[in-house]
C-alpha cells in the first residue's frame, strides 16, 4: 500500500516536472520567435523574420558591397522578383527601398523573409515586367522576399578604378537613376547620377585615376558616358526646380560637345523657366538650325516667339497705363495748384475790402460832421 502510494506520488511529481519543462520550451520559442522577428519601422509596414541565423557583427554599411539573392512573391503567391548572386551597394537604392532598408539589418549567411507594403515597395505605380507580363506588380502591391545576404564588405576603391569597372559601375547607376527618374523620383534619380559620375568622372592629377593606362578609345568611352549622365542629371534637376545647378550640369554636357542638340534643348528649358524668354529663343534657333528636322524644336521656338510677342505687348501696355497715370496726375497736381493759388488770394482780397469800407465808414463821418 505504502508503495502503490510512493508510486502515486512519484508520478504525479514527474508530470508536473513535464508540464513546467513543456511550459518553459513554449516560453523560450516565443522569446526566439520575438527575437527574430522585427517591425522594422514600428507601424506593420516592413517586417523582418529571420528564417536563418548569420555571423553576428557582419551588419553592413552604407555603400558596402553585398552579394544577395532574393525572390519577391505577391500575396497570392506570383513570384514577381527574383536574382541570384544579384550585386549591390547598400544604401543606393538599387532595390525596392523596404528591401534596401532591411539588408543593413542582416547579418552575413543570415535568411529571411521580409514583408514589404507598397509604400516602400512600387507604390501606387506598380512595376511592369516588359519581358514577362505575368510578373507585373500591380499597384499597391504588397511584396514579400526572401532573402539571404551571401557576403557583404566595403568597396575596394582600387578595384573601382580600372576602366571595366568604372564602365560597369557607371552605367548601371546610371541605369537605376534613369528607372527612378521614369518613376518621377526625381531626387533618387539625382543621387544615382551623381553616384554614377564618382566612377566616371576624372580627377585631374590624381594618381589613382591612372589614366595612362587608358586608351584613347577608353577615354571616349568614358566621357560618352559621363555626357549621358550629365544630360540626366539636368533632367532631373530640372523638375525640382534646381535651375541655377541644372545649368551647370548642361554646361558640362556644352563645353565638351557645344553642339549637342540634346543638352541646347533642356538649356533653353531652364533659361524659360528662369525667365530669359530671348536667351532661350536663341539657343532653340540653333538648336532648330542643328536638327532641321526636330520638330520639337520648331514647337518650342514658335512657343517662345509668342511669347515673347506677348510679353512686348504687354510690356507697352503697362507703359502706356504707367504714362496715362502720370499724366492724370500731372494734371491733377496742377489744378491743385491753381486752387491753392485762388485760394491763397482770398484772405488778401477780404482784408483789403474790409480796410476799404473802413476808410469809406470814416470819410463818411467826416463828411457828415463838417
Amino acid at each position: 500500500m505504502d508503495q502503490d502510494k510512493s508510486s502515486s506520488n512519484s508520478s504525479f511529481e514527474d508530470l508536473t516536472t513535464a508540464a513546467d519543462v513543456e511550459k518553459n520550451l513554449e516560453k523560450e520559442d516565443e522569446e526566439k520567435s520575438q527575437d527574430d522577428f522585427m517591425d522594422i519601422l514600428g507601424s506593420g509596414q516592413l517586417t523582418k523574420k529571420i528564417l536563418v541565423k548569420g555571423v553576428d557583427d557582419t551588419k553592413p554599411l552604407t555603400g558596402d558591397v553585398c552579394r544577395i539573392s532574393f525572390e519577391g512573391k505577391l500575396e497570392d503567391g506570383t513570384v514577381v522578383e527574383q536574382e541570384e548572386d544579384f550585386s549591390i551597394n547598400v544604401g543606393e537604392h538599387e532595390v525596392c527601398q523596404g528591401l534596401d532598408m532591411s539588408l543593413a539589418l542582416m547579418t552575413t549567411g543570415e535568411k529571411a523573409e521580409i514583408v514589404v507594403n507598397s509604400r516602400f515597395a512600387y507604390g501606387s505605380i506598380g512595376l511592369k515586367n516588359d519581358k514577362d507580363p505575368s510578373k507585373n506588380i500591380p499597384p499597391d502591391a504588397t511584396v514579400t522576399y526572401t532573402v539571404e545576404l551571401l557576403s557583404c564588405h566595403p568597396e575596394n576603391e582600387a578595384e573601382t578604378k580600372t576602366f571595366e569597372n568604372r564602365k560597369k559601375y557607371g552605367n548601371r547607376k546610371r541605369e537605376r537613376g534613369n528607372f527612378w527618374y521614369n518613376r518621377g523620383e526625381y531626387n533618387i534619380a539625382i543621387q544615382l547620377y551623381r553616384r554614377a559620375l564618382e566612377y566616371l568622372d576624372d580627377c585631374e592629377g590624381s594618381a589613382e585615376t591612372n589614366l595612362e593606362s587608358f586608351s584613347t578609345s577608353q577615354l571616349q568611352e568614358l566621357l560618352e558616358l559621363r555626357i549621358f549622365v550629365y544630360n540626366n542629371l539636368a533632367a532631373a534637376q530640372t523638375k525640382i526646380q534646381a535651375f541655377d545647378t541644372a545649368m551647370k550640369s548642361i554646361e558640362n554636357v556644352l563645353r565638351v560637345q557645344p553642339n549637342n542638340v540634346k543638352a541646347l534643348y533642356r538649356k533653353g528649358k531652364i533659361l524659360e523657366a528662369q525667365g530669359d524668354t530671348n536667351g532661350a529663343i536663341s539657343v532653340f534657333q540653333k538648336a532648330a538650325t542643328l536638327d532641321p528636322e526636330n520638330k520639337s524644336f520648331q514647337t518650342e521656338l514658335g512657343k517662345l516667339i509668342l511669347k515673347r510677342s506677348r510679353e512686348v505687348r504687354n510690356e507697352k501696355d503697362l507703359y502706356q497705363k504707367m504714362l496715362g497715370h502720370a499724366q492724370k496726375l500731372e494734371q491733377k497736381d496742377k489744378r491743385k495748384m491753381n486752387t491753392c493759388t485762388v485760394v491763397n488770394w482770398r484772405p488778401w482780397t477780404l482784408l483789403l475790402g474790409t480796410v476799404l469800407i473802413g476808410v469809406a465808414g470814416v470819410a463818411i463821418y467826416r463828411y457828415k460832421n463838417f
